[in-house]
């Protein structure tokens, strides 16, 4: 197997990390608002349930934008140049996000924490739609020139497909979001993630369906059905489990609905990396878009070096904070908190 087809799976790879272990980060950072009152404890055990985790879950996706700016330099400049304004205000949001978990609790008022409160929301909320939105115009294709300059505009990439795939992603991730509530928490926060789990679950069944097989018959491969049919079975395995308060079996079967979806996107999108709607002559391909073997090469080695180092310590961190977290943990004093609580 070549090089650059190793690098595109590699790529792949990481993205599926990134939105399954940061999709359910954004799924609570979407429902905090409805945990609880502000300034509520109920809150402060929403956000500590993902304190440990939600920064080193952001890894991923720097490892995969390096690793496409590496592996695939065309790919990378006309991605990042034609879906500018997306990315902005993903990065934007993801900047406000982080700013929020430390801010919010610098000062004992309730309205500065409910303003901080909501910059999670959005900063939660928007992400995971505009995700959706950027990798279905990926596979879809978009307006490009012999040069490689994305020639699509702003309204071009809000098409019918791509907003399905934002809707996608936010019922999902929210759905997932709320599935690692009812597991990683206990009492009234587990009770109304168990609740929001089932309202999630009727706009992500639909939107889901929809857009897997609008994927499969306008871009599949034969080879990527079985995946979409995994999705859909594991999207309704996932919840009839938490219905019946199965978390462990919900939350590992909405993460294979994750899994298995991005795997069919990446499979209809192979062997292109960024297909041309003006000519297919225009696409960027894993061959045309791809680095010299020798870059490959001295990046296949770093990668076998560092990868297992990387998940070895985060599955350790997963393992250390793996308790549920109860508002009995949380003292009056830290009910704002100076940033997600490091403690299980």
């Amino acid at each position: 197997m070549e090089l650059a087809v190793i690098w595109f799976i590699a790529i792949a790879v990481l993205w599926i990390g990134y939105f399954v272990l940061e999709g359910f980060d954004f799924g609570v950072g979407t429902l905090l608002p409805f945990m609880g009152e502000r300034n509520s404890v109920d809150r402060r055990v929403a956000i500590n349930s993902i304190g440990p985790v939600w920064d080193g879950n952001e890894v991923w996706v720097i490892t995969a934008g390096g690793a496409m700016f590496a592996a695939f330099p065309a790919w990378y400049a006309s991605l990042f140049s034609g879906f500018y304004v997306p990315l902005f205000l993903i990065l934007i949001a993801l900047i406000l996000r982080g700013v929020a978990f430390e801010y919010r609790g610098k000062r004992d008022d309730p309205r500065w924490q409910n303003r901080w409160d909501r910059a999670i929301f959005f900063g939660s909320a928007v992400p995971a739609l505009l995700w959706g939105v950027a990798f279905a115009n990926i596979v879809r294709g978009v307006a490009m020139d012999a040069d490689h300059i994305v020639t699509a505009s702003l309204l071009d990439l809000l098409n019918p497909y791509a907003l399905l795939g934002g809707l996608t992603t936010l019922s999902l991730f929210t759905l997932h979001g709320a599935v690692f509530l009812t597991l990683k928490t206990d009492g009234p926060v587990r009770i109304r993630a168990r609740r929001a789990a089932m309202y999630a679950a009727c706009a992500a069944v639909p939107a889901g369906a929809g857009f897997l097989l609008w994927t499969q018959f306008s871009y599949g491969k034969p080879w990527t059905l079985p995946l979409v049919l995994i999705a859909a079975v594991a999207l309704m395995i996932g919840v009839v489990a938490v219905y019946r308060r199965m978390e462990g079996w919900s939350f590992v079967a909405t993460a294979v609905t994750i899994l298995t979806a991005v795997t069919a996107l990446f499979g209809s999108l192979f062997p292109d990396v960024l297909p041309s709607t003006t000519d297919p002559a225009f696409s960027l391909t894993v061959t045309n878009a791809s680095s010299a073997d020798y870059t490959l090469t001295v990046m296949s080695w770093v990668a076998l070096i560092a990868l297992p180092v990387v998940i070895g310590y985060q599955s350790w961190s997963y393992w250390v904070f793996r308790k549920r977290i109860t508002g009995e943990q949380i003292t009056p004093a830290s009910v704002g908190g100076g940033g997600p609580d490091k403690a299980a």
